[in-house]
């Protein structure tokens, strides 16, 4: 029997929580995915708070909807996953996965004083010209206002990176999504490495930068690829995933 969209949602979702943990870019349990399941994008699947990465099933994630302003007192709804994931859903119908995280290197890269990504290799070069940049943190961002504000800085980009914060990418495929915001975190590996020798960069020039980002855009199998090789180590792992 095949599966409903909601359905097939809940398992990849799960599962892209429980590669993050496999691969030590979660924090703690705190940060949040979401994935829209209706037309509209208003219906969204989100983590429950406080719920390690490692340990989240299909049927755990939470069915909100982006409309409904009483989630905010919902006591398994992280104030800043409401805010952000909330605002996002229900303004910006395009964008059907959300995943905000605080890994090492991209949090490093955005606590710089002008944080930046320069294209140095083919990792690196994927987001030439394509990530926004967020330099007014202020706190926890667990206000619609700052939830607006955030979604406004993503309206003409899918990727944002959140100046002393973290990082949030977003797209139409939870496999796409999952890979970008790992090459992202590679990217910025790279990126700190290099410049932790003292040796200046050898910057790609634009063309070649550009170029190379454009060819990244055409692999999105190669993405879903990646994704489906890591869901099937997780469910071979642990079952538990799918239930």
């Amino acid at each position: 029997m095949s599966l409903s969209i909601e359905e097939k949602t809940r398992i990849d979702l799960a599962a892209a929580f429980r590669i993050v943990a496999h691969l030590g870019m979660h924090e703690a349990v705190a940060n949040h995915f979401s994935a829209a399941v209706s037309a509209d994008g208003k219906q969204f699947l989100i983590n429950p708070k406080w719920m390690h990465f490692s340990r989240i099933r299909a049927s755990d994630l939470l069915l909100l909807n982006a409309d409904d302003a009483s989630n905010k007192d919902n006591p398994k709804v992280d104030a800043t996953a409401w805010s952000i994931h909330g605002q996002l859903h229900q303004r910006l119908p395009h964008v059907r996965v959300a995943m905000h995280l605080h890994p090492v290197y991209a949090t490093a890269v955005s606590a710089m004083e002008n944080p930046h990504i320069p294209p140095i290799d083919q990792n690196t070069a994927r987001y030439f010209n394509r990530v926004s940049v967020d330099t007014m943190f202020g706190g926890m961002a667990d206000t619609v206002a700052e939830g607006e504000r955030l979604i406004g800085l993503l309206e003409n980009n899918s990727r944002l990176l959140m100046g002393n914060h973290g990082v949030m990418v977003t797209g139409t495929d939870i496999g796409v999504a999952f890979d970008d915001i790992w090459t992202l975190e590679r990217a910025c590996q790279i990126l700190i490495t290099a410049w932790s020798t003292g040796r200046p960069l050898n910057v790609l020039s634009d063309e070649v930068a550009e170029k190379t980002a454009q060819d990244w855009e055409k692999f999105t199998d190669f993405s879903q690829q990646h994704f489906e090789e890591m869901k099937a180590l997780m469910i071979k792992q642990d079952p538990s995933v799918l239930d």
